[in-house]
């Protein structure tokens, strides 16, 4: 039988779809910054997540002192307090493999690591979460599409969180501001893809894990968004506090953080000193 490949085509055209995502934002302890930024990289990045099955692609980033000093608001919904969490690792899992990663692979797998004595103890987290995806916006045409947002090397990326009022779940709010407020917010900007995420089911009861996980994952009303830069990310803040602004504004969400990240340089140690 002859094989036929598949057409190039847009964002939707192709089976390999992200389903789920790790988010874990974690500071190391002061005095610890190289040790911790080696050891995740070196060890944990892949023991601990990309050789598990169904997780295809991964990314880490990192927040200096200046960029933690554009976050907003100063509240501690997220991060405890607003400027903690130095350091995001994202993970994308494919879609209907959820459970085959995480509870069959990954949470035996944090056991076995840490029980051979292969965890880093000298770190705290500040908000490790699972999410699953709701949707996603695009300021091109033909963009990059999410699936291939990790490995795109991006420049930076904003992260976002949300919780709709009067309940509104997470779907719900994403579908209002993809109508209007996001298109706008990313039209012209350095910002090319508006992801968006909501904690999975179970997140918010008691968590099996062999160390603290941080804050809590925020309820069905909690949407999470990622914003991917192409260029310096802090050129990014502005038209993201306006469009989070807006929604205030307009009464559909409030806003608990935008944080704003670099993308690490994988094999050095850039950033460990400017953390504080």
């Amino acid at each position: 039988m002859a094989y036929e490949p598949l057409q190039p085509g847009g964002v939707d055209d192709y089976p390999v779809k992200v389903g789920s995502m790790l988010l874990t934002m974690v500071d190391p302890h002061k005095g610890f910054e190289k040790a911790y930024n080696r050891w995740y990289e070196r060890d944990h990045y892949y023991g601990g997540c990309l050789v598990g099955p169904h997780l295809f692609a991964g990314s880490r980033w990192v927040a200096p002192r200046e960029l933690k000093d554009l976050r907003w608001p100063h509240g501690d919904a997220v991060a405890q307090p607003w400027d903690a969490g130095s350091y995001v690792a994202i993970y994308w899992v494919e879609d209907g493999h959820h459970d085959d990663h995480f509870a069959a692979w990954a949470r035996p797998q944090v056991f076995s690591l840490y029980g051979s004595g292969r965890g880093f103890s000298e770190r705290r987290h500040i908000h490790t979460v699972l999410f699953d995806r709701v949707g996603a916006v695009y300021r091109d045409d033909d963009p990059v599409p999410v699936e291939l947002a990790l490995d795109h090397a991006y420049d930076g990326i904003v992260a976002l969180w949300l919780d709709g009022r009067d309940g509104t779940p997470a779907a719900a709010l994403h579908d209002r501001l993809a109508a209007e407020l996001l298109p706008k917010a990313l039209a012209g900007s350095p910002i090319e893809i508006a992801s968006s995420w909501t904690p999975s089911a179970g997140e918010n009861e008691p968590r099996n894990s062999p160390m603290d996980l941080g804050s809590a994952a925020g309820g069905p009303e909690r949407l999470a968004q990622l914003f991917f830069i192409g260029g310096d990310v802090r050129d990014a803040v502005a038209p993201l506090r306006a469009y989070s602004d807006a929604i205030e504004a307009e009464g559909l969400a409030d806003t608990r953080l935008g944080a704003p990240f670099f993308r690490t340089v994988v094999g050095t140690d850039r950033y460990v000193d400017r953390l504080w």
